[in-house]
């Protein structure tokens, strides 16, 4: 799960460089603020499942399915908090930042595994 959140934090840095060079700070800040909407409640859930498989008797299908709801609750406030505390709001690179952070993963499946 590190693993993932990590690359989801090197797929946000590397948005917020395009989103920079495409289209300035405002852009950069947005596409940043997009990721960091994703990686957050993704680092979060990892956090919370890694605590309960280490507690004998805790890991059970409803922590999965709580800490899942819980994430994407984060993740709907966030973006919300974004929209509405964030007035240079680039919508296209908030968009494309949450996206790249959100599919970043799929770069693992491409790894081979020794």
């Amino acid at each position: 799960m590190l693993r993932i959140v990590s690359l989801q934090m090197m797929a946000t840095a590397l948005a917020g460089l395009v989103a920079a060079l495409l289209g300035g700070w405002p852009a950069m800040i947005s596409a940043v603020l997009g990721g960091l909407c994703c990686v957050v409640p993704n680092a979060l859930f990892a956090l919370r499942l890694f605590a309960s498989v280490h507690r004998p008797g805790a890991a059970s299908p409803a922590t999965f399915f709580v800490g899942e709801f819980i994430k994407i609750a984060l993740t709907v406030g966030f973006l919300g908090a974004t929209a509405w505390l964030y007035h240079d709001l680039n919508w296209p690179a908030l968009i494309g930042g949450f996206v790249v952070a959100l599919k970043s993963y799929i770069i693992l499946l491409f790894r081979h595994q020794k």
